[in-house]
């Protein structure tokens, strides 16, 4: 295959690609916040102490993060199908994608908002803060580069994910190795989506990184 040919076969690749991931990210993010500071704020100690309801949050987030995601992707087509109207496609991948990226995120939010310090959620309650004033105000402000360093990693995750998705034609660059390098013995198309996937990982945790500095030096000078 030359490589004209390719072109337009990678573009639309990765056009799925980031498509999947950039939606199911989103979807990680609102899902995986609220969950992970709940953890928190319901353990011993927290603010919110239930040991009912940590409980019941902690078994959801093992669970979910306990299913490898090809088993995960196939147990969930009757629940994609009833979301999406299909279970093929980009579109039909973010929901899978989704509900294996929630438990994994809410696990790094929960260890990035343990890392703040306790004197500082101190000093706010003693200044009167109620729960959602230390949570915008001390514990998500203090833990943001953490945050987003978990953000990062999440991202990088979906990437294999959603090549995994591809296998079962979700699309995407994981959809294209499988179609032409594997079935069709395009070994040249298949190295070169390998490359492209190596360089949209680093391109991300480059960002990431990036970000993280950014922000540590940001709070660092606020301190």
């Amino acid at each position: 295959m030359t490589w004209a040919q390719m072109q337009p076969l990678l573009l639309q690749g990765c056009v799925d690609t980031l498509y999947m991931v950039g939606w199911s990210a989103l979807l990680a993010v609102l899902g995986g916040l609220p969950l992970g500071v709940l953890l928190v704020l319901t353990d011993r100690g927290g603010m919110l102490r239930s040991p009912a309801v940590n409980r019941i949050a902690g078994a959801v987030v093992n669970v979910g993060r306990s299913l490898p995601f090809i088993i995960l992707l196939v147990a969930l087509i009757p629940f994609t199908s009833l979301v999406v109207g299909t279970f093929i496609g980009p579109t039909a991948a973010v929901v899978p994608l989704a509900v294996g990226a929630i438990p994994f995120f809410a696990r790094l939010v929960e260890t990035a908002v343990r890392e703040v310090d306790r004197g500082l959620v101190e000093a706010a309650q003693a200044m009167g803060g109620g729960t959602g004033t230390v949570v915008f105000k001390v514990l998500l402000p203090q833990a943001l580069p953490s945050l987003v360093a978990g953000l990062t990693t999440t991202v990088i995750v979906l990437i294999g994910y959603s090549a995994m998705a591809g296998v079962v034609g979700a699309g995407g660059l994981g959809d294209l190795a499988h179609t032409y390098g594997y079935q069709r013995f395009e070994t040249s198309l298949m190295l070169v989506t390998v490359a492209v996937l190596v360089v949209l990982v680093t391109a991300v945790q480059l960002a990431g990184d990036t970000a993280v500095r950014l922000l540590g030096r940001r709070r660092g000078t606020a301190g």
